[in-house]
């Protein structure tokens, strides 16, 4: 493959491969604007992925720079990605191959919305745009190409396949989801599949909770009334974008104690599966006598069942990825050339002119005709007597070797070999 390795991306993070639920939660950046804000006063381009099972920082800009800013930002323990690694685990990443549930489609809309955030705030740069809005592209084409997205392939699906599991079937069976936003629609739907008695909606905002379950046939639930349909349900999901917990371990508590057993004493269990992040389920709520809870750590198993049915097609996503990427990095080292070749073309322009005022100089009182046509065939020789050093410096520059590149082009414009001494005075 074609590389350079002055591709100035840098991507640092963690993921569900690095971090446990706890450990993402903790490097997670609650003020987005704020970060962005201080992330373009030290790069050309910044943007801000957060998503349920990961957070990471694209920027335009050095490593370490990168390193030194989140260690400033108080972050650890994270990954790094740098030039071309860090544009083929962007590819990957758009592509669903890095996703925890392989071939989920929600990071093509979560990388969108990304560099729109990143576009509003004036952290974005031409480059890191580019390279964005490329991936994106990626994505969009390998699940045209390959079938990496079927089956279970979204953590909302992943989480009702997760609770069929626990539960030995939905069949019958009263589910409560809480959050309305696009995490809640995918759960919903792949519920709506499953043939229950009911199936309830609760939301922040009442009105989002009507429309969602208008959609799929459910109930709106008034935020106040969360822990009455806990009590009448058999599995809770809940997904909002809440910046703290939401269903609190006290008054989980006591909605268990109102489904005990007349005789028994015990609740009826509650499977609970946490998808938000931040959780939505405050910590300890796992203790409390009935309740099982399940977070998004716990989907790790959903992918590797799914995964096996999807292998092939991975790799043939893989092969896609790495096609894309070897043309998109000719296409990026051309453009670096750019730059080269213009001050080749401007050295040329200038000594044409010189030399075509010097003929008609000594032409004086030549007619218009002539002196178009002196203009004409110095232009023509100009630019054929630098076609082959134009053709040397792209080929070059897409090889990945820009240093080459800038050699050929001082050779011939300052006399200097491609070694840096000089060939005898400069050319004229």
């Amino acid at each position: 493959m074609t590389e350079q390795a002055g591709v100035m991306i840098a991507i640092a993070g963690v993921s569900h491969h690095t971090a446990n639920v706890s450990a993402i939660e903790a490097f997670r950046f609650g003020d987005e604007p704020a970060f962005l804000a201080a992330a373009k006063e030290r790069f050309a381009g910044a943007l801000l992925l957060q998503t349920c099972n990961r957070v990471e920082v694209i920027v335009e800009g050095d490593p370490e720079g990168l390193r030194e800013f989140l260690v400033e930002q108080g972050r650890e323990g994270f990954f790094m990605h740098e030039d071309v690694g860090a544009l083929r685990h962007l590819f990957a990443l758009a592509s669903g191959i890095d996703s925890m549930i392989v071939g989920e489609d929600q990071i093509i809309g979560q990388l969108k919305k990304a560099l729109c955030d990143g576009q509003e705030a004036g952290s974005i740069s031409p480059l890191l745009e580019h390279c964005v809005t490329k991936a994106i592209h990626v994505g969009i084409e390998v699940r045209k190409r390959t079938l990496i997205n079927r089956g279970s392939v979204s953590i909302g699906s992943a989480a009702v396949q997760l609770a069929e599991a626990e539960i030995g079937s939905l069949e019958g069976k009263h589910i409560l989801v809480v959050g309305s936003g696009e995490m809640g629609l995918l759960v919903a739907q792949a519920l709506a599949e499953k043939k229950l008695t009911a199936m309830y909606v609760a939301n922040r905002t009442f009105g989002r909770a009507v429309i969602l379950a208008g959609k799929i046939g459910g109930k709106a639930v008034r935020f106040p009334e969360l822990y009455h349909y806990i009590t009448l349900s058999d599995v809770v999901i809940s997904c909002t974008s809440a910046p703290h917990p939401i269903i609190r371990r006290q008054e989980l508590a006591r909605a268990m104690r109102d489904r005990c057993w007349p005789v028994e004493g015990h609740p009826r269990p509650l499977i609970l599966v946490d998808i938000a992040q931040p959780r939505d389920v405050e910590e300890g709520a796992d203790t409390i006598d009935g309740v099982h809870l399940f977070t998004i750590d716990s989907l790790r198993t959903i992918n590797e069942q799914t995964m096996s049915t999807r292998k092939a097609e991975a790799e043939r996503a893989h092969a896609f990825v790495e096609a894309e990427l070897s043309i998109f990095l000719r296409h990026l080292n051309r453009r670096s050339a750019d730059e080269v070749l213009g001050s080749l073309h401007t050295w040329a322009e200038c000594v044409r002119v010189r030399e075509r005022d010097r003929a008609l100089a000594r032409l004086s009182g030549c007619d218009p005709r002539a002196a178009a046509v002196i203009d004409d065939l110095t232009r023509v020789l100009a630019k054929k007597l630098i076609t082959d050093v134009t053709f040397a410096v792209r080929t070059s520059a897409e090889e990945g070797d820009l240093a080459t590149a800038e050699a050929l082009v001082k050779a011939v414009t300052e006399g200097e070999c491609i070694g840096g001494s000089k060939a005898g005075g400069k050319a004229e």
